[in-house]
């Protein structure tokens, strides 16, 4: 028995961007993406529709994650900073 393979919402929209944004043809953007060519074929004419299945509620697109792990990483490196900071007065006034 086949098990049929099932693809996240985000790599549906970002395949079809492939497409229709980057100008790829269907066979650069499966070859790329190992998808089938058909599969690629029926998202983009369901893009170009506009039946094309929206992301899941509370799902967030690759460039909303990386500006929030950019944010976080900027918050952490000054959380270190302060932590450090404190380290250092403690060992200070402990002499």
């Amino acid at each position: 028995m086949k098990r049929q393979k099932t693809y996240t919402p985000e790599l549906r929209e970002e395949a079809v961007k492939l497409v229709l944004t980057q100008g790829l043809t269907l066979d650069d953007a499966s070859h790329r993406l190992t998808i089938p060519k058909g599969t690629l074929a029926n998202w983009v004419a369901a893009a170009k529709r506009g039946t094309a299945p929206k992301a899941a509620p509370g799902s967030r697109t690759v460039p909303e994650l990386e500006a929030e792990v950019t944010k976080l990483r900027k918050e952490l490196a000054e959380a270190r900073m302060e932590r450090d900071i404190i380290k250092k007065a403690a060992a200070y006034f402990a002499q």
